[in-house]
């Protein structure tokens, strides 16, 4: 039958859900972006969803949001200064809060990292996104965040799947995303925030050798526009 939710991995931090009919971008990085060949400008959006503030993860969201009329969901600080640049169409919300929205019920969750807007704006604290589908699949979007120990009560809702940075130096690295693995306790897991710079270059298939050797979950390498399917 047909798959209930399909995650796209686009390169570095930027992911496409299909799910309950609906197109959701997460930190929709194109122009610019190294890991991508997929443009801005012809990319499907229902919904854009904003873990913090930093160039590379707020990205094209004003140019697709205007053309798509995406409601785009972030903390409070982003959606204020989006709407300030002339996006009407926001949703605020902030860490520990949920709210329905036609796609599912999503919570932000806690980031270890910064959220400076790209003009030097505050832009509040970053933030994951812990969504439960319509079908009842829980999708942990970590964005970008270190470890912390916290992240065992998230793996305590029960997490089908989790999309976790591992390029380590901005975020977590190989071994604390094993940790974060093992906090969370995930069915299935996908690596991101790698190998875009060399920066962040990181041997994603010993990493995944290593999951799949110390944890039960299943590791799933994406290349740039391959998708999973939950």
């Amino acid at each position: 039958g047909k798959m209930e939710t399909k995650v796209t991995w686009y390169g570095h931090s930027t992911l496409g859900m299909e799910s309950a009919g609906y197109s959701i971008l997460i930190d929709p990085f194109f122009s610019g972006n190294p890991a991508t060949t997929k443009k801005a400008d012809n990319v499907k959006a229902d919904f854009i969803l904003i873990t913090h503030g930093h160039s590379d993860h707020i990205g094209d969201s004003i140019s697709i949001a205007k053309r798509t009329n995406a409601l785009v969901i972030a903390n409070f600080e982003i959606a204020n200064w989006l709407g300030n640049k002339g996006l009407k169409n926001t949703h605020a919300q902030h860490i520990g809060g949920g709210h329905q929205h036609p796609f599912g019920y999503l919570k932000m969750t806690s980031a270890l990292h910064g959220s400076s807007l790209p003009d030097g704006s505050n832009g509040g604290n970053p933030a994951g996104f812990l969504i439960t589908t319509n079908q009842h699949k829980k999708i942990y979007f970590a964005g970008d965040t270190g470890l912390f120990g916290d992240m065992r009560l998230i793996g305590e809702e029960g997490v089908d799947l989790a999309v976790l940075p591992i390029g380590d130096n901005y975020t977590m690295g190989p071994t604390d995303a094993l940790r974060a693995v093992k906090l969370i306790q995930p069915r299935h897991v996908i690596p991101i925030h790698y190998n875009t710079w060399p920066l962040i270059a990181q041997d994603v298939n010993s990493w995944a050798q290593t999951v799949q050797a110390e944890t039960d979950s299943l590791v799933h390498i994406l290349q740039p526009g391959e998708s999973f399917d939950l």
